[in-house]
């Protein structure tokens, strides 16, 4: 029986992501103006070209890349937009700004 199938309602949404997250969820972001929460199992940094279109993909995070959360398909977790500014950046944290939102990225 899959995991889907042993449900109960009503579940939280948070807790549903998690389920549908390939794996045991690693990463969790969480965006300031809103409090959403979105949990991937891994995450990598998007480099893009002049031009827009993708460039080159990271494992640190840098001013003028996207954070690309698992998986990595066309059903990724969630993708932010470009990085403008680090406010504070630990081994298992990162806090930082993007073009439009606020965020905080944890390992867990």
């Amino acid at each position: 029986m899959s995991k889907l199938n042993q449900i109960k309602l009503p579940v939280q949404l948070e807790d549903l992501a998690e389920l549908l997250t390939q794996g045991k969820p690693n990463w969790k972001l969480i965006r300031e103006r809103d409090k959403l929460i979105k949990h991937s199992e891994d995450v990598m940094w998007l480099e893009f070209g002049e031009d827009g279109f993708f460039k080159e993909k990271h494992d640190k995070p840098s001013i003028g890349r996207s954070l690309l959360m698992s998986p990595f398909n066309q059903f990724f977790t969630w993708q932010t937009t470009v990085v403008t500014e680090i406010v504070e950046q630990r081994e298992d944290y990162i806090k930082f700004k993007t073009e439009n939102s606020n965020y905080e990225l944890f390992k867990i």
